[in-house]
């Protein structure tokens, strides 16, 4: 085996890329979007993630650009602060972690960076058929001419085109875990100094916290309900959402609700968890959300893609493709159980540290 086709450019698949070039085989990278993705939120580097990029050289540069916060304050709907921590941040937990927080644009633009020179990127393009047979995966796409390959790998996130092709409808894998997120950017209209400030009342809240040497914010804003039915492509009908349950909301929200219509990268979603009794199929694989998202509430994704993508090249690298792949679900599924459990452990507010700690470092490399 040695030609592999990831979809999906944003962590996982760059990374796949890294290690599967490292390992002498051959990748190809499709992406949907016309460039590398910009905008998101903060993510996190967690544990044994820490030693993937620090083999990859990456550590150096992304303590670079890591954020930097001082602590955050918890207010009410009216703006009050009920409480403050220079301990711990929502959106990273501990402050003096060795834990590394980064923007999401950040750690792909390096990811990216690494390997363009070495790996074929398609971007603007997407799959539309998968067919495989004992000889390989003959697939197409919206644009480019048909090709084939010796494996495909689903890296293109919790609505992954690939896992509906391969192994079903998403409504299958895909549960909802009660809550609806926004991320997009705005200017610092509040003067934040590396600090955050979270708000919430009733079923709606959201945070804001600055980046890019405090001249603009991340702005999350998000709320609680049964499962809606929405087009995750109709931005403005996302934005409807987001302005319908928010709009209660007090403080400065109505001013971070109007920004929210200028921003330029506005991202909403379902926070919910992939569950699937196999992430392999043949000759078609999943790796990151696309097989096991266990949702920003884990605060684990991010890792949990570094780290697949990591074992799962591995183990294609150390032999045959059947064995190879259930090396790699058997490696990581004990993984991904204490990493998704950290988003249902306490509903409504983080997970332990103990928790953390303990699934954060569940797997040796």
């Amino acid at each position: 085996m040695t030609t592999v086709l990831i979809s999906g450019a944003s962590v996982a698949g760059p990374a796949l890329a890294y290690w599967l070039r490292r390992h002498g085989l051959t990748p190809t990278v499709v992406e949907r979007a016309p460039a590398p993705r910009t905008g998101g939120q903060a993510i996190d580097i967690r544990g044994t993630a820490l030693d993937v990029v620090d083999r990859m050289d990456l550590l150096a540069p992304l303590r670079e650009v890591r954020t930097r916060m001082r602590g955050m304050s918890m207010l009410d709907g009216d703006g009050n602060e009920i409480m403050r921590s220079t301990e711990h941040a929502m959106s990273s937990g501990r402050l003096d972690s060795d834990d590394i927080e980064v923007l999401r644009e950040d750690l792909t633009a390096l990811l990216y960076e690494r390997t363009r020179q070495d790996v074929e990127y398609v971007f603007g393009d997407s799959i539309t058929t998968v067919e495989q047979d004992e000889h390989g995966v003959r697939v197409t796409f919206e644009r480019a001419e048909p090709r084939t390959f010796d494996l495909v790998v689903g890296a293109d996130g919790l609505h992954s085109t690939v896992r509906r092709l391969a192994f079903g409808p998403e409504a299958e894998f895909v549960h909802h875990l009660g809550t609806y997120l926004s991320v997009f950017t705005a200017d610092n209209f509040l003067g934040l100094d590396d600090w955050q400030v979270w708000v919430h009342e009733g079923h709606a809240g959201g945070g804001i916290y600055p980046v890019r040497g405090n001249t603009e914010v991340r702005v999350n804003l998000g709320f609680q309900a049964e499962p809606i039915p929405y087009d995750y492509r109709d931005l403005d009908q996302q934005r409807r959402l987001i302005a319908e349950h928010c709009g209660g909301l007090r403080w400065e929200v109505p001013r971070l609700l109007d920004a929210m219509w200028k921003a330029p990268d506005f991202y909403f979603d379902a926070m919910a968890q992939v569950r699937m009794d196999s992430w392999s199929r043949g000759r078609v694989t999943l790796l990151g959300d696309a097989g096991y998202c266990a949702s920003p509430l884990s605060g684990q994704g991010t890792s949990l893609a570094l780290v697949g993508a990591y074992v799962l090249a591995a183990e294609l690298a150390a032999g045959d493709l059947a064995p190879a792949l259930a090396r790699y679900e058997a490696r990581m599924r004990p993984f991904v159980a204490l990493n998704q459990a950290l988003a249902t452990e306490n509903p409504g507010g983080p997970a332990s540290e103990e928790s953390v700690e303990r699934a954060k470092n569940a797997i040796t490399l």
